[in-house]
Order: structure tokens, then C-alpha cells, then sequence
């Protein structure tokens, strides 16, 4: 985990007065070098750094690969919105698993991204790509009475979901405004330890009508919903062993996802055996 790249702050938020934030519950500063954003630890030590979708990102080791490829980043007729930072007391990846649950929808985000009767999850697809090492769902369908801060009126909304590392997850839905795209939806997620964490909401939008105002506090309202529960689950850490929480069809892509952070080692917020 140490050797992942992490967000650590929104990239225009940085001012010439630098700021410490707290990175796997090491101490870490950044700071602007000629202009461009600088990372170190307490005792001076220099940490890669790289700028992307609108977000700064460093790591406590030596990453292997460069961070992780979102296409529509690159389309420049999208509203791209960075929605700040939300602290849950939870493990980091408690937070991404939340993310990629379907089922929760009409009960913790009723009349919004769900309601009652339409609970039900419809089939759906899981695949880890060997080629990229990330986790996909696929072909997921759920009906929301209000998919999007654009949307008008209920529409059975299509999804599909990618991990591309263990504390990210991506979202890619049905895009009201314009049919035949996606509305990209993330969430970077900074672990502070291995119970609380920052997440930092990320939105690549067709959406020109809707004020930038609205579209974070949108989002934000989404994710304090899930705060609650999420701080209130037990055990704190996600569990990697199957016989501890009891699974479901709907649960489809949350186990593919621990079973991918097992078999790569991932113990830092996690519950390796049942209590």
C-alpha cells in the first residue's frame, strides 16, 4: 500500500503557504517548488509527486507504474468538478466498497438514487482485467428517481464501475443531458489511517446548465449520507476472509474487489481473518 499513489489535496487549493495533511499516519507537507507542488515528510524526506485530475498525489514509497488513466479527463467539453473533501471514520477501503454497492441505494439515498419499490439489482457483470490489474462491473441497471443534479424526473439508470487501485474507484453512468455518453464520477480516497480517511469526490460532467455551486453540494450531500453508515459498521476493517460478512448477488462486485485485495497482499485497513 505504501507504494500507491494517494490524493493529498486539490491542486488549485494549494497556496504559497504550503499546508500538512496526514498520509497513512505519517506527516506530510507540501509545499509549491517554482510553482508546482512539492511533497515531504516530517523528517525532510522527498516524495514523488504528480498532478492529475485536479488533485495532487504522492506516496510514502516508490510507485511501479504512473497513476492510473481516466480518458474523459482529456475531453475538454466536459464540466470538470473537484468536490473538496469529506473525513469518515472508516477504513479507506470500507469507503471504495460502499462506493461500489448497488443495493443501498433506495434505503440510505431514498427518493434520489433509489426508492422503494425498486429495490431489486438486476444481473449484472464482474471481471478482473489481467492486462490493467482492475476491477470492472458491468452492465449494471438501476432505476433512480433522480440519477444526476441535471435530471428531470426518474430514469433507469446504466452503470458501469473500475478499480484501478485499491483506494479509487470510478463511476461511469448513464448521462441524461446527452444520451450515448457517460457522466464519470469519482472518488479518491486518502487514508489518514487505517480507520479514518479523507475522501476527495471527483466529477467529469456533460452538464453546462447546472451551477458549479450546486453540482458540489450535490455530490457532497450523496457522500454524507453515506458517512453514517459507513462510520457505524463493525468491524471497523474491511474483512478479507469470506465466512466474516455473508454476501449476496448484489454483492457481486465487493466481493471481486476483496478477493482482488487479497490476492495482491493488501493488509492496511483490512481484517485478514474472521474474529
Amino acid at each position: 500500500m505504501r507504494d500507491q499513489w494517494y490524493p493529498v489535496g486539490i491542486t488549485a487549493d494549494l497556496t504559497e503557504a504550503g499546508r500538512e495533511t496526514v498520509l497513512m499516519g505519517e506527516t506530510v507537507r507540501l509545499s509549491l517548488s517554482d510553482g508546482r507542488p512539492a511533497a515531504e515528510t516530517a523528517d525532510g524526506t522527498t516524495l514523488p509527486v504528480c498532478e492529475h485530475y485536479h488533485h495532487i498525489w504522492t506516496s510514502l514509497g516508490t510507485p511501479a507504474k504512473p497513476l492510473f488513466d481516466i480518458p474523459e479527463a482529456a475531453q475538454a467539453d466536459r464540466t470538470f468538478v473537484p468536490c473538496g473533501r469529506v473525513r469518515v471514520a472508516c477504513s479507506p477501503l470500507r469507503a471504495v466498497e460502499n462506493f461500489l454497492d448497488i443495493a443501498h441505494f433506495p434505503f440510505v439515498h431514498t427518493d434520489i438514487l433509489g426508492s422503494e419499490p425498486h429495490t431489486e439489482v438486476e444481473r449484472y457483470e464482474v471481471k478482473v482485467h489481467d492486462d490493467t490489474d482492475e476491477v470492472w462491473a458491468t452492465k449494471v441497471k438501476f432505476f433512480q428517481p433522480q440519477a444526476a443534479k441535471s435530471a428531470a424526473g426518474g430514469i433507469t439508470t446504466e452503470y458501469m464501475y473500475r478499480v484501478p487501485a485499491p483506494t479509487v474507484s470510478v463511476l461511469y453512468k448513464t448521462c441524461p443531458p446527452r444520451p450515448g455518453e457517460w457522466d464519470v464520477i469519482a472518488i479518491f480516497v486518502q487514508p489518514v489511517s487505517e480507520t479514518v480517511c479523507d475522501v476527495w469526490p471527483w466529477m467529469a460532467l456533460f452538464d453546462e446548465d447546472t451551477p458549479y455551486g450546486d453540482l458540489v453540494g450535490f455530490q457532497q450531500m450523496i457522500f454524507v449520507q453515506d458517512r453514517s453508515i459507513l462510520e457505524n459498521q463493525v468491524p471497523a476493517l474491511l474483512p478479507l476472509d469470506p465466512g466474516k460478512e455473508m454476501p449476496t448477488r448484489a454483492d457481486m462486485t465487493s466481493i471481486a474487489y476483496r478477493r482482488w485485495l487479497k490476492s495482491h497482499g493488501y493488509t492496511y485497513g483490512a481484517q485478514l481473518v474472521a474474529a
